[in-house]
């Protein structure tokens, strides 16, 4: 996904069509549109099997579980291997066990990089998906301002109005 510029986002958030907006009309326009996208749908529907497969795996060798499992095959294997002696398998320097580690090891970086790979993607999305949230937020922030601010001076000014006419009254009543 190619980073956009804040002005490309800022049109496509206002879902741009040929209509003129008054500013008003573009705020309410820009407050119903909605930006958000639920990125776990979205990734669960698109995944094929061998991505799942690829994350299930990973998922499971970075776990406790793998670590004891695996610990318990080492040193089982070579348990039974020092035991049999001479009519052992893989007797010791057990060739055979580091010819399994290394197929071990040759299919699991691969697993574990497309599923890192994949939560990269994801991450992408998700932060793209924080960003037009985040832009939104705070145009809408910087208009609600613009009318406060607007409001305080409007304020300010019925106030300056109302001691003006309370001082004009005020010397015709004595």
């Amino acid at each position: 996904m190619a980073h956009k510029s804040r002005n490309e986002l800022i049109l496509e958030l206002l879902d741009r069509t040929d209509e003129q907006f008054s500013d008003e009309e573009l705020m309410h326009h820009l407050i119903d549109q909605k930006v958000s996208v639920d990125v776990r749908n979205r990734e669960a529907e698109a995944e094929p099997f061998a991505q799942r497969a690829a994350d299930g795996v990973a998922k499971f060798v970075g776990s406790w579980a793998f670590i004891a499992a695996f610990l318990i095959v080492l040193i089982s294997w070579m348990i039974v291997n020092i035991l049999l002696a001479s009519g052992a398998f893989d007797p010791y320097p057990f060739i055979l066990l580091n010819l399994v580690l290394s197929c071990v090891a040759a299919i699991q970086a691969p697993l574990i990089m497309m599923s890192q790979n994949r939560q990269e993607a994801k991450d992408r999305i998700r932060a793209e998906n924080d960003y037009r949230v985040n832009l939104k937020s705070e145009l809408v922030i910087a208009d609600l301002h613009l009318k406060l601010d607007h409001m305080i001076a409007n304020q300010e000014k019925l106030i300056r109005r109302i001691e003006r006419l309370e001082r004009m009254q005020t010397p015709t009543e004595k």
